[in-house]
């Protein structure tokens, strides 16, 4: 890639020129571009590392949607809040695996008064009915927990330990693009490296039986401001 800076980079400013100057090639090895990665912030604070993959698919047909679950082995270095929806017998099983809030009619009394005090949410099978009232609050603001993405389960314990350890949902939106965050740069290149492997090959293993042939179109990887990588499929 040439180092001559487009019209796009200066507009942006300075900072952003200088980085997309670094760019010297057009794709790039996985482990070349987390290399790269943290000198292509922009910021002053630790920003987070950033995938975008763009899947071939129709959006929509139901048998083309890509959906799935990934629990990253140095987690995304930023800290979850996890509601845990479960009976009054489970209350302590959930707080001690690590939920900041568990139980059922006080959570869900607070949620109808507009107080959400959580990142995502859990909830075992039994109390999903209860959860009516409130779905469409939770819904507006993808907190609902979801069978498809692993948050409504039997093993309340393992998924509130796997949330905190890391565990994202990688969801492609309606553009077929799936947007995930895989770290902090302050990471370094080496743990970046091993999440969007982990990341990549989560992907790779949910693809739907709806698409045939070229699953991947692209993949780009980008701080969370400054100019991004797209890589080597």
């Amino acid at each position: 890639m040439s180092s001559k800076l487009s019209p796009l980079a200066r507009r942006r400013g300075k900072k952003y020129a200088e980085r997309v100057a670094l760019r010297t090639k057009n794709r790039y090895e996985i482990a070349e571009a987390t290399q790269l990665l943290p000198k292509l912030s922009t910021t002053s604070f630790d920003a987070t590392a950033e995938v975008h993959i763009r899947i071939n698919a129709d959006t929509t047909q139901a048998d083309q949607l890509v959906r799935t679950t990934v629990a990253l082995p140095h987690g995304t270095g930023r800290t979850v809040r996890v509601a845990a929806f479960v009976p009054d017998d489970r209350i302590a099983e959930a707080k001690k695996a690590g939920a900041d809030l568990a139980g059922k009619e006080d959570l869900i009394s607070d949620i109808v008064k507009g107080v959400i005090n959580f990142d995502i949410a859990v909830a075992a099978p039994e109390v999903m009915k209860e959860l009516g009232k409130i779905a469409k609050i939770l819904g507006q603001k993808g907190l609902m927990p979801n069978p498809k993405s692993g948050t409504v389960t039997t093993n309340i314990a393992k998924t509130i330990a796997e949330l905190k350890k890391g565990r994202i949902e990688c969801k492609m939106d309606k553009q077929g693009i799936i947007h995930a965050t895989f770290g902090k740069l302050s990471f370094g290149a080496d743990k970046l490296k091993e999440n969007l492997e982990a990341l990549l090959h989560a992907v790779k293993e949910a693809q739907p039986s709806g698409i045939k042939g070229e699953y991947i179109a692209s993949v780009t990887v980008a701080p969370t401001m400054g100019p991004g990588l797209k890589l080597s499929l």
